[in-house]
């Protein structure tokens, strides 16, 4: 394995390639005792449509999200949480719009524990009545997920900002859609996207990175296979499909979301510098030090709930604002008239270099998680970028920069609203 030295944050990290395709990214800890593997595949809610082989396939809702569940399952009978959790460690996985990833952290039993979990990760079982029977569960699950108020909120603005993206579709996907699930789809998924070369295996901690290699090498298949082409539909207008959703439900508040799609950046370091300067953009807009939030508050019309973020998957990008208001129109109505002032204006000299500053400091303080550090190095491999690299990058975002994204990514026209409010009034 080859290393690399970041000498702005104090890290080493060691990362190669097997010769089956699967990265392997190290962060030596020495001294620590808790140990953290993170396995994850390039694989999520929105990718329902590709092709391998040369042909185009089309699964159903849900079904990464379903696959997830599945793989603990063993084909000795058993089951892989409860195997690790009685060596010591502390498992669970999840399954987001873009990427499925399985974890753990111990502090003893770390080579037997990554054994398990690359075993029942690359070694999928199922049975019919074992698919039958989560089903059921996940039914469950998800209508539970249609009385939550925040999951509503939330696919009630991706379904009002997107057509046709799969991001306005739930992760776990309907009860009708996984209705159709079989044995032989999450065989045939597993293959495509859980083969090594569309995977990596990133760990953390005081642990030998040649050793994590031999162990990877030994129980993961030996061939790489084929990277599929997805499909997301066709490209999204920049205008929402409707400008406002609204939902009766039992809150105290009315919660909103107020969202603008925008472009997404092409994959690579410039995709990472969008991202950080968004980051820095919404903090200077509308973050909790931000003159807007302040006014707000004051007010009366936020809370400390309200923030502000930015998300980019599936081929589109967004920025969100949200939280709980008496009066969400007249908070987005203020929030496009900074939009607006600051597209002019640009940021406040001495309120940018703070946050920015701020922004550093809290990409430094990342390094204290383990869970963050894999976390953050997966998903910037899958997009082509190093996370470490994010301190030296965002010191180099300028006014300019924050000035642009204010005028290009926030764009009132672009804009949808999700309202979610008290049922009876």
């Amino acid at each position: 394995m080859k290393h690399r030295d970041y000498s702005l944050i104090g890290e080493r990290v060691f990362s190669g390639k097997l010769p089956n395709g699967l990265s392997v990214i190290v962060v030596p800890k020495p001294g620590f005792l808790k140990k953290y593997a993170y396995f994850a595949t390039n694989y999520g809610g929105v990718d329902r449509r590709f092709k391998v082989a040369g042909n185009w396939i089309d699964t159903p809702e849900g079904v990464a999200h379903f696959l997830e569940h599945k793989m603990f399952d063993m084909e000795d009978g058993t089951n892989a949480l409860t195997t690790l959790s009685a060596n010591g460690a502390s498992p669970n996985a999840y399954t987001s719009s873009d990427i499925t990833a399985y974890h753990f952290e111990c502090t003893d039993k770390f080579p037997e524990n990554l054994e398990t979990l690359l075993s029942f990760v690359s070694r999928p079982w199922f049975t019919p009545e074992s698919v039958e029977k989560e089903q059921g569960i996940i039914g469950q699950e998800i209508l539970m997920g249609e009385d939550d108020p925040d999951h509503c909120l939330y696919y009630g603005l991706m379904k009002s900002l997107f057509r046709a993206n799969p991001m306005r579709d739930s992760v776990a996907g309907t009860v009708e859609s996984i209705a159709k699930i079989t044995p032989e789809i999450l065989y045939d998924c597993h293959k495509v996207f859980y083969n090594p070369s569309n995977m990596v295996l990133c760990v953390a901690g005081d642990v030998d990175p040649d050793e994590v290699t031999e162990i990877a090498g030994n129980i993961l298949p030996d061939a790489p296979g084929e990277l599929p082409e997805r499909d997301y539909g066709p490209r999204e207008a920049p205008e929402p499909e409707t400008t406002r959703f609204t939902k009766d439900m039992e809150v105290s508040l009315p919660l909103f979301l107020l969202g603008c799609k925008s472009e997404p950046a092409k994959a690579g370091r410039g995709s990472l510098r969008h991202d950080l300067t968004a980051a820095v953009a919404l903090e200077i807009l509308a973050g909790h030090s931000s003159p807007l939030y302040f006014r707000l508050y004051g007010e009366g019309l936020v809370n400390s709930d309200f923030s502000a973020t930015f998300d980019s998957a599936a081929g589109s990008a967004y920025s969100m604002f949200g939280g709980e208001s008496r009066d969400p129109a007249r908070v987005s109505d203020e929030i496009k008239n900074e939009i607006l002032r600051l597209s002019g204006a640009g940021p406040e000299p001495t309120l940018f270099r703070r946050i920015k500053k701020a922004a550093i400091g809290s990409q430094i303080r990342v390094l204290n998680s383990f869970e963050a550090i894999c976390g953050s190095l997966a998903g910037g491999y899958f997009r082509g970028y190093d996370a470490f690299e994010s301190p030296e990058v965002l010191a180099s975002v300028t006014e300019d920069d924050v000035a642009a994204f204010f005028r290009n990514s926030l764009v009132t026209g672009n804009m949808a609203i999700s309202v979610i409010n008290p049922a009876g009034e």
